[in-house]
């Protein structure tokens, strides 16, 4: 159905509403609103009627209908004053006046759906306004705006432009047809409400070919600084979204047959198993990675993870420096020729300096991938990794937090933890040292690092029972571990900073 009247069209399949051709943004509500008060235009609408047909009987305060009703007027190029078009009955309700042609529109001729695209493509539509004022609209297009622009610099998805998302900014359309129009697999969208001095943000990530929700979490700040505020939450919801997506690839990889998957979908599946954090899942992701190079030799985002497995292997026990570096840095060299904007290339040759010694070079190709990508928290975990060896405590405190808090469901978040407590190893802060640890324990009880840091910290802090029994699941995790691999395989630059570690290990028995 669609109703014409003085310069404006209101076009019920489309939920649009036009101004001479052009579209006019209207949130939902609005627009349900409007479009009740046309079809019932012979007779006055109450606030009861308009409460039951438009909130489904919600409770809704004055301020807030009136806040429709204006909003609905200034669509029009209407106000209060004029009710050139909307009237309000006083105690009675509001009444369209407007002259309006009715018209039926055929169907549609059916036309095959589009389909699924191969790689990740990202749709991100305009936040929804939920407050009462809408001059927070600019608010809200910044969360949205802000949001597209650091998923853009994940450089394995494609980000559609905000001139094509933001023109559903106002109407109701299902998320299928976004992914049919817009040809995407991925949709994100939210709302922002503004209060006093709170905002609450929710944002939700949906699978556009199927309709359903992948990810869904809101964030309750105090304003203060409205710009720090905005932000955070981006840099949260971006931290959270990207994971998402690579867990979400998998699963479509996993129902492809073997003989059907290509290089990307190995890629997924290799990613799926990294972020396992196992032995024999690295082994795994290792095997699946090569096969997408063996398809895609000029392949860069598989040969940056396979070379970040393999070193990731060294650091925590698993491979032979010597055998798995060259290996690494030749994968590493040909991600960052094959893209040199790639964040996860540079991290991944970050790796391999690091685990070589070259702690300079290590810190360099860290930040490289995090001025590329301020989002990526495995990036900034390894920065912190590489800041505590390169004797940088503090900093590597720091950026440690960082990664913890931009990711706090990331897999890798055990590390994270157990590197902030190596830092305050580092720094003699041993009590510290020693809950982070834990924390990091509690989260994965099988990772090396962590019952490392367990283990030194108790011994220096003088806790025998204590250390002896992290030094006792150390060897379960880590059977080689040995003081000479302690002082050949981990890169220090400071002798002192090797010995302290070396002593801590002394001090729990490790012989």
């Amino acid at each position: 159905m669609r109703f014409h009247f003085e310069n404006h069209v209101l076009d019920c399949d489309l939920r649009e509403l036009t101004r001479d051709g052009a579209p006019v943004p209207l949130q939902p509500q609005v627009f349900d609103l409007l479009v009740h008060l046309v079809t019932q235009r012979g007779r006055v609408v109450t606030k009861d009627d308009l409460i039951s047909q438009v909130w489904d009987n919600r409770i809704v305060s004055d301020s807030a209908l009136n806040s429709r009703i204006n909003a609905a007027r200034k669509a029009l190029g209407d106000d209060g004053a004029a009710q050139r078009l909307i009237k309000t009955i006083p105690r009675k309700g509001f009444r369209f006046v407007g002259e309006v042609l009715e018209q039926t529109l055929a169907p549609p001729a059916a036309k095959a759906p589009r389909s699924a695209p191969e790689r990740p493509t990202i749709a991100v539509l305009a936040f929804e306004n939920m407050s009462d004022d809408p001059e927070q609209d600019y608010f809200c297009d910044g969360i949205a705006e802000d949001i597209l622009t650091a998923l853009s610099k994940v450089r394995w998805f494609l980000v559609i432009a905000r001139n094509s998302s933001f023109t559903y900014k106002g109407r109701a359309v299902h998320i299928r047809q976004i992914a049919d129009e817009l040809g995407v697999g991925y949709v994100v969208e939210g709302s922002v409400r503004k209060a006093g001095g709170r905002v609450r943000i929710t944002a939700q990530l949906n699978d556009a070919v199927t309709g359903s929700h992948i990810w869904a979490e809101h964030y309750d700040r105090d304003l203060g600084d409205v710009f720090a505020v905005q932000d955070e939450i981006t840099n949260a919801i971006v931290a959270a979204i990207e994971p998402q997506i690579y867990a979400a690839e998998n699963f479509h990889a996993r129902r492809k047959q073997p003989a059907s998957l290509d290089a990307w979908d190995l890629l997924m599946r290799g990613l799926s198993h990294y972020w396992r954090v196992t032995r024999q899942d690295h082994l795994m992701a290792q095997a699946l990675l090569a096969q997408a190079i063996a398809i895609d030799p000029g392949y860069g985002q598989a040969q940056s993870v396979l070379a970040a497995s393999h070193m990731f292997g060294v650091h925590l026990g698993w491979a032979d420096l010597a055998t798995a570096a060259p290996i690494a840095e030749a994968a590493a060299l040909a991600a960052v020729k094959c893209d040199h904007e790639d964040p996860w290339a540079h991290t991944a040759l970050g790796s391999v300096y690091f685990s070589t010694r070259r702690l300079d070079d290590a810190v360099s190709e860290f930040e490289q991938a995090l001025r590329l990508n301020p989002n990526f928290s495995l990036a900034q975990g390894y920065y912190a990794l590489a800041l505590s060896y390169a004797g940088r405590s503090r900093d590597s405190f720091e950026a440690a937090q960082k990664a913890i808090r931009l990711s706090p469901r990331d897999p890798s978040l055990a590390i994270y933890y157990g590197i902030a407590g190596y830092a305050r190893f580092t720094e003699r802060r041993y009590d510290e040292a020693i809950a982070l640890a834990r924390e990091a324990i509690r989260h994965r009880g099988d990772l090396t690092g962590a019952y490392r840091v367990l283990a030194v910290s108790a011994g220096m802090a003088g806790d025998q029972e204590l250390a002896a029994t992290a030094l006792q699941e150390l060897r379960r995790t880590q059977p080689n571990i040995s003081l000479a691999w302690i002082a050949t395989q981990l890169p220090w630059r400071s002798g002192s900073d090797r010995e302290h570690y070396l002593e801590g290990f002394r001090r729990a028995g490790l012989g």
